[in-house]
């Protein structure tokens, strides 16, 4: 068997729906970049909706695909360090399930490591890149990127576009320091990656807004929340 090269991860909580999309295209899209030579993890978050049974019927049939099943919820964050744990790949990378960014882009991102970057990640706030979603999730975003950029000393546009890769021989001094266990993971990665003078590369996306999402005021909140969270411990830890 050859030797695994691009270790993909779906990290999935309740998503039978999009996996029955998300599955078949991530392997086409898979075998042109790393011909037999990648795994495709589901890293399947305590799903209720028999998200499990169907990614364990594939996996009977593929080898190419892992189910990596979680009894109980465990959040995304703590779902990805998990599945990035059991990576065999040199090259990890995630991607959301509803497949919300361009499946085009995948080559560019693997690419960006290949060349030598320790991340790539998706960006919908460059000029090249090509969005579609409400003006109130556009707003919210914007509000919170600038937040991270001003309060964490970020240099990076967009911090919460779910579709990046790593270097895996550069997470086991990254991710022990990461805290969050949901959404605000992937803010904590980029800005904690930064301070260790990580490469970083973001490349422009098509992004197209899921169905069904909406900010509420409570969401808000808690992105504020998280920000001023991890500003304190940044300065009150030794990193």
């Amino acid at each position: 068997m050859a030797e695994i090269e691009v270790s993909a991860v779906l990290p999935v909580y309740n998503d039978l729906a999009a996996l029955r999309i998300a599955i078949p295209r991530s392997l086409e899209t898979l075998e042109e970049i790393a011909p037999g030579r990648f795994e495709l993890i589901v890293a399947e978050d305590g799903s209720t909706d028999g998200s499990a049974d169907f990614v364990r019927e594939y996996e009977a049939r593929d080898p190419r695909v892992r189910l990596l099943h979680a009894d109980e919820r465990l959040g995304r964050g703590r779902a990805l360090n998990r599945a990035f744990a059991a990576a065999r790949g040199s090259i990890v990378c995630y991607y959301d399930v509803d497949l919300a960014t361009d499946m085009q882009h995948l080559a560019e991102l693997i690419g960006s490591v290949r060349e030598g970057y320790d991340i790539a990640t998706g960006s919908r706030l460059l000029p090249g890149s090509t969005i579609t979603r409400s003006g109130g999730r556009e707003i919210a975003s914007r509000g919170y990127n600038m937040l991270v950029r001003l309060i964490l000393r970020s240099r990076l546009h967009d911090h919460q576009c779910g579709f990046k890769a790593f270097r895996r021989d550069r997470l086991p001094s990254l991710l022990p320091s990461v805290t969050a266990d949901h959404w605000f993971w992937d803010t904590e990665v980029l800005v904690r990656a930064q301070r260790k003078d990580y490469r970083i590369r973001e490349i422009p996306v098509r992004w197209r807004q899921g169905e069904g999402t909406t900010v509420r005021a409570k969401d808000v909140v808690e992105m504020g929340s998280a920000i001023v969270h991890l500003w304190w411990r940044l300065h009150v830890e030794k990193s």
